[in-house]
């Protein structure tokens, strides 16, 4: 399944669970890092964009995201918003931030997906 991006990011809230929202927020988000639906180094939604899309106030988007940091599975960095932070080892955290920065990069390009990863396959000399 590719990697979500924040434009197509949506998380269901049941608002009559007695889960709280913030708390379907926090794993909704966790549970879509540990899958791979959001990789490391996307950009999250603002918290006022996830707010307005699932129903909540931003003082609970606010507080899950809080909680994905303070649990080292996204990170904030100011003015440029909330990434998913790299995980695992450090050589596989820098080679996640190398692929991310490739793939923006290449879509920056206008390079399709394809034929972003035949390049990479290619440098690596992995043949088809």
């Amino acid at each position: 399944m590719p990697a979500a991006t924040p434009s197509d990011f949506s998380l269901p809230i049941d608002h009559r669970a007695a889960t709280p929202p913030f708390e379907q927020l926090r794993t909704g988000i966790r549970d879509a890092i540990v899958s791979g639906s959001l990789a490391a180094g996307a950009r999250l939604p603002t918290v006022r964009t996830l707010a307005a899309s699932t129903g909540v106030a931003v003082n609970t988007v606010a507080r899950a995201y809080r909680e994905l940091e303070t649990d080292a599975l996204i990170e904030t960095r100011g003015r440029l918003g909330s990434f998913v932070a790299a995980t695992g080892s450090p050589v596989h955290r820098e080679m996640q931030a190398a692929a991310r920065a490739y793939a923006d990069r290449a879509t920056a390009l206008g390079v399709a997906p394809e034929e972003a990863a035949a390049l990479v396959a290619a440098a690596l000399g992995i043949t088809p």
